[in-house]
């Protein structure tokens, strides 16, 4: 399936940092931005859960993108933030916070902007990346945020709510 027959109409994307790569999720996904807060570390979980925040009440799991990516660990900067987003799941939907370097900016990308996910031999998979986006000399990782996180991954998170609620 290629990016034409998926993103056919100009799209607004939240972009944020990591490293020193500019990521890109639909908007539509984005429930809200927080400047970083206290995230409740949890024991015996995955490297990259960095833990729960309170949001108004509720308890939201709080991944590291960094580590989902093979990166090193996010580190606590004044520009670090927490991106929630909702992310499918097969019963329903999920509230996650997800640790970035900085959000940059909301942009809007045409179709001719984007360029299909490289296709790296079937070792590296990067069903993850929905298109590169182009602006200006810079390239955008246009991150479908409901496959960021591998099944396994997923499940660690849904246990996670369950205990701590």
């Amino acid at each position: 399936m290629g990016v034409s027959e998926i993103i056919t109409e100009t799209r607004q994307y939240l972009t944020f940092r990591l490293g020193n790569e500019i990521f890109a999720t639909d908007v539509a996904k984005v429930r809200e931005v927080l400047d970083l807060t206290t995230i409740t570390a949890i024991p015996r979980t995955p490297a990259f859960m960095a833990g729960v925040i309170n949001l108004r009440g509720s308890v939201v799991p709080v991944v590291d993108l960094r580590l989902c990516f093979e990166m090193s660990k996010t580190g606590n900067t004044r520009n670090t933030c927490i991106v929630v987003v909702e992310v499918l799941l097969d019963d329903g939907v999920a509230v996650i916070g997800a640790l970035t370097d900085s959000v940059e900016e909301v942009i809007d990308l045409e179709p001719d902007q984007i360029e299909p996910a490289p296709r790296i031999g079937t070792q590296v998979h990067t069903d993850f990346i929905r298109g590169m986006g182009k602006r200006n000399t810079q390239f955008i990782m246009i991150l479908d945020i409901d496959r960021v996180f591998s099944a396994e991954q997923l499940a660690a998170i849904q246990t996670q709510e369950k205990e701590v609620a």
